[in-house]
């Protein structure tokens, strides 16, 4: 080791630089020794990490409700109104989930959805009957046939029968009705679809998904495909922060050509 020594200072001059000089060295090489240290467990954990395998992700899926596997929609009223998609869920809807107390609806044109208000043993509000009677007219070829609206009836639990008239059958989905009626005439075809306070998609008629709603599209009879319809509906609540998918938007809008618009 060379020491270099300055003869214009004294020997206890030349002794105290070289003393401060050795205290910083230590002090860095301490410094040193922590970083190295630090240094080589920052690379252990790091190669740890690779070799442990990744959790994959899985997206839980929403459990769906029992009522969903039917067209569905909860009233101003609160009351749960359901209809089938096609004959076979006619038929389960009806044969199943159809009670002493609920109130059938059905638009008075073939091939018509049936449609259903379980009350709980309540008395329905007109308010629900009226939107009741709206999902029907919706949910059949009215729609299709791009009319501006259509008749629609309802009865009582007791008056719905699969049972048939001497020497007639009954195919899937069809049923009897039998006794007064009380009509709902010229129901407007409109309908709405909208997302909830719990992102969840909610369609039904313009009432109803407004009072269950923040934002919502009004959707009539028009020109344009189910599925570009959707695209729009999809993009906009996305843009706000919702997730839903195609499929669903599809599901819920009715059978036939339609034109969408945000309500103001």
């Amino acid at each position: 080791m060379k020491i270099t020594l300055r003869f214009d200072r004294t020997v206890q001059e030349n002794a105290a630089t070289y003393f401060e000089k050795a205290k910083k060295a230590k002090k860095k090489l301490g410094g040193l020794k922590t970083a190295i240290r630090k240094m080589g467990e920052r690379i252990g954990f790091a190669h740890a990490e690779e070799t442990l395998p990744r959790a994959k992700t899985i997206e839980k899926k929403k459990e769906k409700k029992w009522f969903e596997k039917f067209r569905w929609f909860y009233s101003s009223n609160g009351f749960l109104v359901l209809a089938g998609r096609d004959a076979k869920s006619n038929e389960q809807l009806l044969k199943k989930h159809f009670e002493k107390g609920d109130v059938f609806f059905h638009a008075d044109i073939a091939g018509s959805a049936h449609v259903i208000v379980k009350t709980g043993g309540k008395k329905i509000p007109e308010q629900t009957a009226r939107e009741a009677a709206q999902f029907a007219a919706a949910m059949c070829k009215a729609w299709q046939e791009k009319l501006a609206g259509t008749d629609v009836y309802s009865a009582e639990y007791e008056q719905v029968t699969k049972e048939a008239p001497s020497g007639e059958s009954i195919g899937t989905g069809a049923f009897m009705v039998y006794g007064k009626r009380e009509w709902f005439r010229k129901t407007a075809l409109e309908f709405a679809v909208g997302m909830d306070e719990g992102s969840n998609l909610v369609s039904g008629p313009k009432s109803a998904v407004k009072k269950n709603s923040k934002n919502f599209f009004i959707v009539h009879t028009g020109t344009e495909r189910k599925t570009d319809a959707a695209k729009k509906i999809k993009k906009f609540f996305e843009k706000n922060g919702a997730r839903v998918s195609l499929d669903e938007i599809v599901q819920a809008l009715p059978s036939g050509e339609v034109s969408v618009e945000l309500a103001k």
